[in-house]
């Protein structure tokens, strides 16, 4: 659906499988509308429940942009999306400077919002910026190795449904308190320990992803 923003319908409804050949991406037909609704909304909440230590969903939120503004100019480069066999997305190099734009608002932010915060970017912020991460993704059918780009995300997001499915049938806490974070605060981590740590693990996954492009 939002390919089709940039004149290809051919690619609209693929789903790009990450580190694989183009013959391999099955087309999901209707059903993209169901998974387009998935992954907007997962990366929204996933983001929104991430935001609850100084500095954590901010530097984490730059990480991902930067990697997808770098997957968006490549996507919108024909000679380089051919050689790292990704989907070639005509105008995709517009969403670069989106991408540019919102790291940057991101690192602007940060200035107020890293510990001890004066700031807070609140449901407000945390909403729309996932929900942005997650529109590039879906315009540069990158939604899969969107999960490895944003796994601290994904991994505060799962913490909260694995500690609800757990709690409502079995009766137990796999984890001392949810999302992720402020489990390792239950444990003893410091603030500030808990956010760096997230942050080195949001870089390499995406240091990770961007490098592995060309790994068949």
């Amino acid at each position: 659906l939002c390919l089709t923003w940039y004149g290809d319908p051919a690619l609209s409804t693929k789903l790009v499988i990450p580190f694989t050949d183009a013959a391999v991406w099955p087309a999901l037909g209707l059903f993209y509308v169901l998974w387009s609704t998935v992954v907007m909304t997962g990366s929204s909440n996933a983001v929104n429940l991430t935001d609850g230590l100084d500095g954590l969903a901010t530097l984490c939120i730059t990480t991902v942009a930067v990697a997808f503004g770098l997957l968006a100019y490549f996507a919108g480069h024909a000679g380089i999306s051919e050689h790292l066999c990704l989907p070639h997305v005509h105008g995709a190099e517009e969403l670069a400077v989106v991408c540019a734009a919102l790291a940057g608002a991101c690192l602007g932010f940060l200035w107020f919002n890293a510990h001890p915060a004066e700031v807070f970017m609140g449901d407000t912020g945390s909403l729309p910026l996932g929900g942005m991460v997650g529109l590039v993704a879906l315009c540069i059918k990158q939604e899969l190795l969107l999960v490895v780009i944003g796994g601290v995300f994904v991994a505060e997001a799962l913490s909260v449904l694995i500690q609800i499915f757990s709690f409502k049938y079995f009766g137990k806490r796999v984890f001392k308190i949810a999302p992720l974070h402020h489990h390792f605060e239950k444990v003893g981590w410091s603030e500030t320990k808990i956010v760096t740590r997230f942050f080195i693990v949001s870089v390499l996954l995406a240091v990770f992803s961007v490098a592995a492009l060309r790994i068949k």
